[in-house]
């Protein structure tokens, strides 16, 4: 198989959650290690830092990852979902895995994934594991797919654990209550293990200090430990909590013998783009009109993002908009404004919501629009539209965003 072939296997022979939904998730390790016991437990050859979190555990780990490969650091990043290629979640020092990595890994363990049908998120994660165990690199940066406890990802027995903050999203499967959440999150909270936690929220705050008490593990609240100023070169307001978040994380790490200069902080921060390739986090696409998307996709998320939309000039608002099927729009139609011209479209995955669906649930909120077939229908109908002191906003779901950009 080449790689394209390679590709189309694993999204069609086994269940991806970011595509298909409910029919992709399993409550379950027993798979996860299986597969790492296959492998040669490659999870314990490295070491590592594990990031949970409803939102900004992305924005977090390319973070982390940055500062450490300013320190010199050869870092492993594992993150999901990808927006344009497969191998954006897997990455060295920046650098994709290679193409010809994927299809030896796929050809090599094909039979154990058929017979022991394991699941697309199964698979990578023991992709990114057995990549970055062969690749020898001094520490990854591991980014939970969903949840924490039951997430594949939770074999690693990091030096530092971070969890974000809870939001409720994904509430089929992690819990209805601020608190339920807080709990599968904290799964990833090991014993021995420093915690690090973004923010400090009084439903969940109870949540953690007792599974760490349990754990023996110290931990520290990032926004009431950290009282200095940094800076990032990720746009959005909404990095603010992130960055302390980070700094934490980095001040436990050096209790493991990770040196980071002060000078490598400032720098690794603001180089993130530069040094990791993130997208998608108030990622500026044009200037004349000004065109702006985002991943931010549950209530949490967009608040962040349409508070930092209420700093823009701009004459007419624009927004292309687009969701998955099962996501509670109740809880994200009151955010959105009223004043705003909409061009609502599917995203072009199983999951995606019929555009004339989202039209009709999001007119009974006063948010009024076209539907489009196509995400690049929507976007090149606003910029047509659009004045050049107008602003256009793409976003609602990560597989919007991975259209346009």
């Amino acid at each position: 198989m080449n790689y394209q072939d390679t590709l189309n296997w694993m999204f069609s022979q086994l269940p991806m959650y970011q595509k298909q939904g409910s029919s992709a998730f399993k409550k379950d390790l027993s798979n996860t290690i299986l597969l790492a016991k296959h492998l040669g437990n490659p999870e314990k050859v490295f070491k590592s830092i594990h990031v949970a979190g409803t939102n900004g555990k992305g924005s977090t780990s390319h973070m982390l990852s940055s500062v450490l490969q300013e320190a010199g650091y050869k870092v492993g990043l594992y993150t999901s979902p990808h927006l344009k290629d497969f191998r954006e979640r897997i990455k060295i020092n920046g650098k994709e895995i290679s193409k010809a990595n994927v299809v030896e890994f796929i050809q090599e363990n094909k039979a154990f994934f058929e017979n022991n049908q394991l699941s697309f998120f199964e698979m990578t994660v023991g992709m990114a594991f057995d990549y970055f165990s062969k690749e020898k690199i001094d520490i990854a940066v591991i980014e939970v797919g969903m949840g924490g406890r039951l997430d594949s990802t939770n074999i690693v027995t990091p030096e530092v654990s971070v969890i974000t903050n809870i939001g409720l999203d994904h509430m089929q499967f992690l819990g209805d209550t601020l608190e339920a959440i807080a709990f599968e999150k904290g799964g990833i909270i090991k014993l021995n293990i420093p915690v690090v936690i973004g923010e400090t929220q009084s439903a969940t705050a109870p949540i953690f200090m007792e599974l760490a008490m349990q754990n023996n593990s110290e931990i520290y609240f990032a926004d009431q430990e950290v009282s200095e100023s940094y800076k990032t070169d990720l746009m959005g307001s909404y990095q603010s909590k992130n960055i302390k978040t980070v700094v934490q994380a980095i001040k436990e790490l050096g209790k493991s013998g990770f040196s980071v200069s002060e000078e490598q902080l400032i720098n690794g921060l603001g180089q993130v783009v530069d040094h990791t390739g993130l997208k998608g986090r108030w990622q500026v696409i044009c200037q004349s009109p000004k065109v702006v998307c985002d991943t931010g996709h549950n209530r949490e998320g967009l608040i962040h993002v349409m508070d930092q939309l209420s700093n823009e000039d701009y004459k007419t608002l624009h927004i292309v908009f687009g969701v998955v099927n099962d996501k509670d729009l109740d809880s994200i139609a009151d955010l959105l404004p009223k004043t705003a011209k909409y061009y609502f479209c599917k995203p072009d995955i199983p999951r995606g919501l019929e555009a004339d669906k989202l039209q009709k649930a999001f007119g009974a909120y006063g948010l009024y629009g076209s539907a489009y077939r196509s995400v690049y229908e929507a976007y090149k109908s606003a910029i047509e539209m659009a004045d050049l002191d107008d602003f256009i906003f793409v976003g609602g779901s990560t597989f919007v965003v991975a259209e346009i950009i």
